[in-house]
């Protein structure tokens, strides 16, 4: 499952939006978390360009954007406000993986990218347009090119949740879970959760 998902992902059983996701470990190696943290480093605007996975055109003196996250070309403003609204996604995403790159990225995004998405929001100038280019650019790496390979998905109004397990979040109806197979799923990974989410109502079981 890539983290992008999660910004659309709704409870299939009482539509709530958002849910939780508890991440358990990613299929993505530290390496290429690295990889993608080294490209932010060095700002190189000529190879993140190349990679063309931000597109931007200009239209009657109006700039517009798309890339992997925003996938219809949009304006500008609008642009970067839904560029926004999937980093602040990553207030309801716990990782709860060993990966310590992984981590250090999504730490990035929040203590980094972020600010400076905003600050860039308040004061647009596209001319400037570029010095948020490394940031947008990583923001797709992580959400698009990373891969969740097990985890929790958890609705906080009807206290159900779901396995993602070998990347597939497994989310069916109450009748067609396997009772054993989700506890099993919850006790082996019991030690990446918290009492007070063990203790929770949850639904359809738990330990």
């Amino acid at each position: 499952m890539k983290p992008w998902l999660f910004d659309i992902l709704a409870c299939p059983i009482d539509k709530f939006f958002p849910l939780k996701l508890y991440i358990f470990s990613f299929e993505t190696n530290s390496n290429d978390f690295n990889t993608f943290i080294e490209i932010l480093k060095k700002r190189d605007l000529e190879f993140i360009k190349k990679e063309a996975i931000i597109e931007i055109n200009k239209e009657n003196g109006h700039f517009f954007i798309k890339d992997n996250i925003v996938i219809e070309k949009t304006e500008l403003k609008e642009y970067l406000n839904l560029i926004i609204l999937s980093i602040n996604e990553l207030d309801n995403i716990y990782n709860k993986s060993h990966d310590k790159e992984s981590k250090r990225s999504f730490d990035i995004i929040s203590t980094q990218i972020k600010p400076k998405i905003l600050n860039y929001n308040e004061n647009i100038d596209p001319n400037n347009l570029d010095e948020i280019i490394p940031e947008l650019f990583f923001l797709n790496k992580i959400k698009l090119e990373t891969e969740i390979e097990s985890g929790i998905l958890f609705c906080n109004k009807c206290k159900r949740w779901f396995p993602i397990i070998d990347t597939i979040p497994q989310m069916l109806p109450d009748e067609f879970r396997n009772e054993k197979k989700d506890v099993e799923f919850l006790q082996t990974n019991k030690n990446l959760l918290n009492e007070e989410f063990l203790n929770k109502d949850l639904k359809p079981f738990k330990l």
